[in-house]
């Protein structure tokens, strides 16, 4: 886990990692479900996150405005430089003084409140169940102690980051404690990664019609941070139809500072789509794979369905055009799916995906290793489509006429085990995936690479009926030549296999002779 920002300055408690602070706030949750106490903490991470922004703001006025006290308690002040405004019940230094009392979840509780009050963004986002018997009021204190040292000492900026950072971390981790139902909201961030290097989402509308906890935001606005732009060149919009996930998507988009127009209903973008007219430049989303009981029954005259209508049984090919229905006129999408899509003649899901590659809507598709995710062990792969891949431009590069063409690329071999069960892409690795397709579709120093990539002619994938598996197409990495000579190798095999056969005969007449002895005959 690299280092937050905190790890090489004054951070309190000089926990100085991430995972350091998350162990540590984990020990307080005791016998806690995990699912339960990701709202705790993070509820609480929220709290010193806009009241560290309230406090930085604090302290600009009184040095704008010496001899004025009451311009530090005048609203306008923070909401205009887009600071929430924290009433004197919701700041955390009040929390902080009071964080040992056995009211300390009344306290927060009342707090939420006061915050939601205040600020019309945030209104039923805020988790608000601190003073329930089941929490301790010991536990909540020592918690705020521990939150209280993050960022502590930094710069404005750089303690929202720090913060930011904090947030995604914990999430992510909760995501691993909950295992199959946690992972339902929160994508890993290194497929996040690899989608948004690829997509590259430097300026336009982006959009997630199954936003979990907004993931695949935080990355966006990240990599338009990274390449110099600015902040306010991407607009965000998204839909999820899980109230609580909805919640953490908020609070975590709040704590990076990103305006977003993100919308809830639990209908679902299906059947009740709530942005019906947008029409995004990005796309970057990750359903839920394999959906059975989405009601496709009741939308088989969809305008949505361009391809063809969706099984009933099976929601895949229904996100696929969804999202294809969104995309802007130059627009591209990265969609995660399980890798059953790429392959499935059932239900008419066969003639879909030859009408989307007959009709030039996909653009690249990656096939990704095992256990990269918390939810589930299905195998899953990563779709590309372009709306027009005739032409285009990707940040300041010129894309080349890519129609009749699809990239596969075989990832199955890249990646690092994090841990014992979570397989995680090194900076290496996105790099590699992502300039791959980057040199495909510039047409610049692009080769195909035996076992990783291949750029297919469109009759070439009709001479595998129109399945979509990479592992079809970039065929077998070439082996490692050796300085053995072949017949030294051959007699050195034969050998071996010499040795095996006469094992293989005595290990034959053992169990024979058991067998008789048992009577029988064999």
């Amino acid at each position: 886990m690299p280092k937050s920002a905190a790890s090489t300055t004054n951070q309190g408690a000089n926990l100085g990692y991430e995972s350091d602070l998350f162990k540590a706030a984990d020990k307080l949750r005791g016998n806690m479900e995990p699912s339960d106490y990701k709202h705790v903490a993070l509820g609480l991470i929220f709290l010193k996150h806009i009241g560290d922004r309230f406090e930085g703001r604090r302290q600009e006025l009184i040095a704008e405005f010496p001899d004025d006290s009451e311009v530090l308690e005048d609203r306008d002040e923070y909401t205009a430089e887009n600071v929430f405004w924290v009433p004197p019940v919701a700041r955390w230094s009040h929390l902080q003084a009071n964080a040992k009392q056995p009211t300390i979840g009344k306290l927060i509780d009342e707090a939420m409140l006061a915050i939601e009050k205040e600020n019309a963004s945030l209104k039923g986002v805020l988790p608000k169940e601190y003073a329930r018997p089941a929490l301790s009021a010991v536990m909540l204190g020592e918690l705020i102690d521990l939150i209280s040292n993050i960022a502590l000492g930094e710069t404005q900026d750089t303690a929202r980051d720090v913060l930011g950072r904090v947030y995604e971390y914990f999430l992510g981790q909760f995501a691993g404690s909950e295992g199959k139902r946690g992972g339902e909201f929160y994508t890993p961030r290194s497929v996040v990664r690899v989608m948004v290097e690829m997509l590259q989402p430097f300026q336009g509308r982006v959009y997630d019609p199954c936003c979990g906890s907004g993931g695949m935001f935080v990355q966006s606005e990240k990599f338009v941070q990274d390449h110099a732009g600015r902040i306010g060149d991407i607009a965000i919009y998204g839909q999820e139809s899980n109230y609580t996930t909805w919640r953490l998507c908020k609070m975590n988009l709040a704590v990076r500072g990103i305006d977003s127009d993100i919308r809830w209903n639990s209908d679902g973008s299906f059947h009740k789509n709530e942005l019906p007219d947008l029409r995004a430049d990005f796309i970057l989303a990750n359903p839920p794979f394999n959906i059975s009981d989405w009601g496709g029954d009741r939308l088989r005259e969809d305008g949505r369905w361009k391809f063809g209508i969706p099984p009933a049984g099976n929601a895949n090919y229904a996100w696929l055009q969804h999202i294809w229905h969104h995309l802007a006129p130059r627009g591209t999408a990265g969609v995660v799916l399980a890798n059953g899509s790429m392959s499935s003649q059932q239900s008419g899901e066969g003639e879909i995906r030859k009408a989307m590659i007959e009709g030039d809507a996909i653009d690249c598709m990656i096939a990704l290793p095992g256990q990269l995710f918390y939810s589930t062990q299905i195998p899953a792969c990563l779709w590309f489509l372009a709306k027009d891949k005739s032409n285009g431009i990707a940040r300041d590069k010129k894309l080349r006429d890519r129609r009749g063409e699809i990239l596969f690329i075989d990832a199955r071999k890249l990646g690092y085990m994090a841990d014992r069960t979570r397989r995680e892409f090194s900076d290496q690795d996105v790099a590699k995936i992502a300039d791959t397709y980057h040199a495909w579709r510039e047409g610049s120093g692009y080769e195909d690479v035996a076992g990783f990539c291949k750029s297919a002619s469109l009759d070439e994938i009709r001479g595998h009926n129109y399945v979509l598996t990479p592992g079809r197409y970039v065929g077998a990495a070439a082996t490692e030549e050796d300085d053995v000579p072949f017949e030294e190798r051959m007699a050195e095999l034969t050998a071996t296999l010499a040795e095996q056969f006469k094992e293989s005969a005595r290990l034959e007449g053992a169990i024979r002779e058991n067998l008789r002895g048992l009577g029988y005959d064999f």
